[in-house]
């Protein structure tokens, strides 16, 4: 578990970075920039697809050099080139060459250090390691957003001042990572230069991957939660409301995957995906009148849901891939998940110009919904 545990610190320290900065990009973007929803949603669609396109890319790399750390190193140092950005933002279109750069890197290093955690840890306990991976990397975006609230209580709105501070612990991360050693080969069958065919992944993973792949068409940026809490609520409550969303996704993610070792990946994900539709469709009901509660509510589910999702998904793929194309399935998983982002993005940006928020909202949750029947139906056999 020494790998878990170095890569979660490595994840910690990245997201310190990451969540001192996404929460306010939304609001520097539409306050400062005087960009629009739809550019919002162009901005993080595109580079979100980036980091899709490149995890394929990885899990080929990875299934074929075996040089996980390697690329790991690269993709964690590419994201702290990308903040690098941000400070100098005068326009919204560096605010895109930032986070294409970022995402870009967050495309290069997902891949391998995911096939580094499931070559570290036996098939019984990799929920479990999944999981407390995403517990430690959530736990970073609790810090990160803890810390822009200090900086922003001490300097009003100087955004500036807060994407310069976030360099400090994602320069950390990488140094972390020296620390991380390449799993034994020993008792993994390995092919040099294995041909990829879709047809020689297992019939569940590829049904599952399309349940995926339709519930990321509905699974626009999560910058679009926080535009719609910002409309009934101040910078600092809007950061107040993700911190608690990392909270509870933090406190979540290792139940969760322990959970999915014991009871089976299916009733975890279902479960999961059934909450983020009711949370969205929560969010299209919400309104100025609404009581203030509501929206604390919304992001504690919305937590649950995460921790519900992201770890289990990738065990369940790590479970169903053959060794030898592990890489590769959980390349297609992220690519999957990263290329539903632009679609549903932009879809989410058009429909809040032309119809509201509610409309933007409303068609998430339905996604949601229809994949948790999916996931069930796909998933009967599969503990």
């Amino acid at each position: 578990m020494t790998n878990v545990i170095l890569l979660g610190l490595t994840s910690l320290l990245t997201d310190i970075a990451s969540e001192m900065t996404y929460p306010i990009i939304p609001l520097f973007l539409i306050s400062t920039l005087g960009a629009t929803p739809a550019a919002l949603g162009l901005i993080e669609g595109i580079a979100e697809s980036i980091a899709a396109l490149v995890k394929i890319l990885a899990g080929r790399l990875v299934d074929k050099s075996w040089r996980k750390k390697s690329l790991t190193i690269i993709g964690y140092a590419a994201s702290v080139a990308g903040k690098a950005f941000l400070p100098f933002a005068h326009t919204w279109g560096v605010v895109f060459v930032g986070r294409a750069a970022d995402r870009l890197g967050k495309g290069i290093r997902t891949v391998p250090r995911d096939a580094l955690i499931a070559e570290s840890t036996e098939s019984e306990s990799r929920g479990k390691a999944f999981g407390l991976h995403r517990g430690m990397d959530t736990a970073g975006a609790v810090l990160g957003v803890a810390f822009a609230l200090i900086l922003l209580g001490q300097s009003g709105k100087d955004y500036v001042r807060i994407f310069l501070w976030s360099l400090v612990p994602a320069i950390l991360g990488v140094v972390v990572l020296a620390w991380v050693r390449e799993p034994s080969r020993k008792g993994v069958r390995v092919i040099t230069h294995p041909d990829f065919r879709w047809s020689a992944l297992p019939p569940q993973l590829k049904k599952f991957l399309l349940v995926v792949l339709l519930f990321s068409l509905g699974n626009s940026s999560n910058a679009f939660l926080l535009l719609r809490a910002s409309g009934n609520a101040g910078t600092s409550t809007v950061l107040l409301l993700y911190l608690t969303y990392n909270v509870s996704y933090m406190l979540f993610s290792y139940p969760a995957g322990r959970w999915s070792d014991r009871v089976g990946r299916k009733v975890v994900l279902a479960t999961g995906y059934t909450l983020y539709g009711l949370v969205y469709v929560g969010f299209s009901l919400l309104s100025a009148g609404s009581p203030s509660w509501i929206p604390w509510i919304l992001f504690i589910v919305y937590g649950i849901y995460s921790g519900s999702t992201d770890g289990v998904e990738k065990a369940l793929i790590a479970d169903l891939a053959p060794g030898n194309l592990r890489g590769t399935a959980l390349g297609i998983h992220a690519m999957v998940v990263g290329v539903g982002v632009l679609p549903a993005s932009l879809l989410a940006g058009w429909l809040w110009e032309i119809s509201g928020p509610g409309a933007t909202f409303g068609v998430g949750g339905a996604m949601g919904l229809i994949a948790a029947a999916g996931a069930t139906l796909v998933l009967r056999q599969k503990r």
